[in-house]
């Protein structure tokens, strides 16, 4: 195996991990766990992102039919009362629906299962925060996620290339910003438009992680390519680019993400 073939199969490797991790660390991965009711264990993967028009269906699998639900929910950051809405029975499951939001507004819920005499709540402690969005069509999602999955692997092979004793890193380089260019900073706020209604909400706007990390990842790559022909070390550069760009990446996806003020909705 050429050292260059070993070098694109650790990039991929570290790209796919970071990823991975990225996406089931963030804030919109379903919330998972388990309760027991009556000696009965109830598994739940319950929604913390909802895109779309439609409400936000809410279900988990209790084949027991004498344990009944309650679904309460409120408008996050708000003093509103808790609404209750009694969970019906699909089948084997426990339904209910939250009410469609505007883009980027969030509600707070949780459940409570009753069976005679026993109680459970879901979650144990605490309560699910869902945030709906907007409906992002494939021709500007799909293009944006795989420039962006393809900027972080070029980028992560890039980085590798410091340890090469004759590096070749101008292409590396290049292709890393288009692609961030394109994926980040072109079609990312076109995504964002859909699924929140602005463009871009990171500096100096707001306080949008996501636009942010991308935003510092796409500068660091700015700077490695003028180091290219202005550094007497353009390797050191590139690697420091590469390492900024993985641990803003690391950082979980849609994290102090855009959220709809609903004091500033009219009455």
């Amino acid at each position: 195996m050429s050292r260059s073939l070993l070098f694109w199969i650790i990039s991929l490797v570290i790209t796919l991990a970071a990823a991975y991790y990225q996406r089931t660390t963030g804030p919109t991965y379903p919330l998972s766990g388990k309760v027991v009711i009556d000696g009965r264990t109830v598994t739940y993967d319950l929604l913390r992102s909802h895109g779309g028009d439609g409400n936000a269906l809410v279900s988990i699998p209790v084949p027991d039919e004498s344990i009944a639900g309650v679904l309460q929910w409120k408008r996050f950051k708000t003093k509103d009362e808790w609404t209750e809405v009694p969970m019906t029975r699909t089948a084997n499951e426990l339904v209910a629906e939250l009410p469609h939001q505007p883009p980027a507004g969030k509600l707070e819920y949780k459940l409570h299962l009753t069976k005679g005499s026993a109680h459970a709540q879901i979650p144990s402690s605490g309560t699910v925060i869902i945030r709906f969005k907007g409906d992002v069509p494939g021709g500007a999602l799909i293009p944006h996620v795989i420039a962006m999955f393809a900027a972080m692997l070029f980028s992560n092979r890039a980085g590798i290339e410091f340890f090469s004793s004759k590096p070749s890193l101008k292409g590396l380089t290049f292709w890393t910003l288009g692609l961030m260019t394109v994926g980040g900073m072109i079609l990312g706020p076109i995504v964002q438009k859909y699924a929140f209604g602005e463009y871009w909400t990171g500096i100096p706007f707001g306080t949008d992680l996501t636009d942010n990390k991308t935003l510092i990842a796409f500068v660091a790559w700015i700077v490695a390519a003028i180091a290219l022909f202005k550094s007497k070390q353009p390797k050191t550069w590139v690697f420091a680019a590469a390492m900024i760009t993985l641990i803003v990446f690391l950082i979980p996806h849609s994290l102090f993400g855009s959220e709809l003020d609903y004091g500033e909705l009219p009455e």
